[in-house]
């Protein structure tokens, strides 16, 4: 008993080749992938890397220009006439005023700006209006330098509903004054002589 391969009847050579070439033919496809650090790779990866950088990278110009603030808002008094002006038109603020107190709603002027539904309201006083669910002229007050509407012939119903209005603006927007009559002791000195 010698060799195993002569026992098979061949030769040793052609079975040492057969051997090698069924090695080689089982070795598992893994083993046989080539190395990813090729040239062509590294190439690639540099030039990805370039790119990357020249995208992301913090532009020269940096000067952040930040939008104006809008004036600082100072609560005061306001006569009728005094808050007419402020009805949205020629670039003005849009107020209204509800049960004495002025709102700023500029942020709303889609609504309470010039050809919004509420627009009738912007500058003047809007209880009455807010409290009937009407939107028509005849509910405001005609007479801008007499007294202020009291509001003391609405129902409850109606008082409940201006509550739920007066309610929505303080929740939303910013209250930037007080109403009074013209005349009244906290009105300006100008107002008191018309």
């Amino acid at each position: 008993m010698g060799d195993p391969a002569r026992d098979i009847g061949g030769d040793t050579a052609a079975t040492v080749f057969k051997a090698s070439r069924m090695n080689d033919s089982t070795v598992p496809a893994a083993a046989q992938v080539a190395s990813i650090a090729t040239p062509i790779n590294l190439i690639l990866l540099s030039l990805f890397l370039i790119l990357a950088y020249m995208r992301l990278r913090p532009s020269k110009s940096t000067t952040t220009v930040l939008p104006t603030p809008p004036s600082p808002t100072v609560y005061r008094v306001f006569t009728p006439p005094q808050l007419q002006p402020f009805n949205g038109q020629n670039n003005q603020p849009v107020y209204l005023a509800v049960r004495g107190r002025i709102f700023d709603v500029t942020s709303g002027r889609n609504f309470y700006g010039p050809g919004g539904p509420y627009a009738n309201f912007a500058g003047r006083d809007a209880s009455r209006g807010l409290a009937c669910g009407s939107f028509d002229e005849e509910m405001l007050t005609e007479d801008l330098k007499g007294p202020l509407d009291r509001l003391e012939d609405l129902g409850g119903e109606e008082m409940e509903a201006l509550k739920g209005w007066e309610e929505r603006f303080q929740e939303k927007y910013l209250v930037v004054g007080k109403l009074v009559p013209v005349g009244h002791d906290e009105a300006e000195e100008d107002e008191k002589t018309l």
